[in-house]
């Protein structure tokens, strides 16, 4: 027997102003056909005046224990992935555990940026592992619009604010490549490529939250490789390929990073989930977001086997296999 860090629900949450790229075109020297063209999206949603992450957090934790009918009090450890925190301290996430009246296990932030709900996957199944812990919250919430520069039509055009969030629980598994839950994780980092993602601001550096900057060619041109070596690599540890999955759900950064790596990993177009036309980038939030999706319209059911994958500012980057 193993145990297996099995997912019982998920949740979702978007602010409610939609901004499209029309609107977009308004603020600064853009179009729409630039934007679909080079990126895939269409619009995304933008956090209302004084709605903070913790909010957007919370309410995708809501939505996902509803999910998984799941009292909060069963829960003893809440991890948030997030770029975007309230507060540079204390920790985001234990204003998300206060708001679900929960006063005891563990709750801490965690920064991995756009790869960081796959760095949360992979340390909330390891400490479930360790049994101290019985059931975990993981979230990914962002409100990147407030650290874009609105004058750079580069960077500005990509991302969006949202939050998604899964239950997680500990359960005796066969031990088996059927087994349901968490398969496999694989986590990755380069720090020499910091310079090509980074927002230019800190408490330690300049005293300022900063603003997002990106060399997007260097990105793109790093993307498809970092993506497939990590997802290819969990499938020689497991023995799965490609065919094999049901679904693909990658980090939604551009929807030629993830039509190229579905290519070149030979994953049948059709089982890839697609969130980036309507939600843009959203970051730590966008693979919860887009797994939220696929199980509310019925394509992803339990028992499916789902590829997770991210890559993200410093470079980060990673992929899960897991059976729903």
């Amino acid at each position: 027997m193993k145990i297996r860090s099995v997912i019982l629900g998920a949740g979702c949450y978007l602010p409610e102003r939609v901004l499209t790229n029309t609107d977009l075109a308004k603020m600064v020297d853009t179009t729409d056909e630039w934007i679909v063209q080079r990126t895939g999206i269409h619009e995304r949603h933008i956090a209302a005046p004084g709605q903070v992450t913790s909010e957007l957090g919370l309410r995708a934790a809501q939505a996902a224990l509803a999910d998984a009918n799941v009292d909060p009090q069963t829960i003893d450890l809440i991890i948030l992935a997030t770029s975007t925190p309230d507060n540079t301290f204390p920790a985001t996430a234990v204003s998300i555990q206060a708001g679900l009246g929960i006063t005891g296990g563990a709750a801490f932030d965690l920064q991995a940026v756009c790869s960081g709900f796959v760095y949360g996957l992979a340390t909330a199944d390891g400490l479930l592992q360790t049994g101290n812990f019985k059931r975990a919250l993981l979230i990914g919430a962002e409100t990147f619009s407030r650290i874009l520069d609105w004058t750079d039509r580069t960077t500005c055009v990509l991302f969006g604010d949202g939050a998604g969030a899964v239950v997680l629980e500990a359960q005796e598994q066969p031990g088996e490549r059927t087994d349901r839950g968490v398969l496999i994780t694989r986590l990755r980092s380069d720090g020499r490529h910091k310079t090509k993602l980074y927002v230019d601001g800190g408490p330690s550096s300049t005293q300022t939250v900063g603003h997002l900057r990106m060399e997007g060619k260097e990105v793109f041109r790093h993307a498809v490789a970092m993506i497939t070596d990590v997802v290819e690599d969990a499938f020689r540890a497991t023995g799965y390929t490609a065919k094999d999955l049901d679904w693909f759900v990658p980090h939604q950064a551009n929807k030629r990073i993830i039509d190229g790596s579905a290519h070149k990993l030979g994953v049948d177009a059709n089982k890839v989930i697609i969130t980036v036309d309507k939600h843009g980038n959203t970051s730590a939030a966008s693979i919860p977001l887009a797994l939220c999706a696929g199980l509310a319209d019925g394509r992803i059911k339990r028992g499916d086997l789902v590829m997770l994958e991210a890559m993200g500012g410093g470079f980060t980057w990673g992929a899960a296999l897991v059976r729903m």
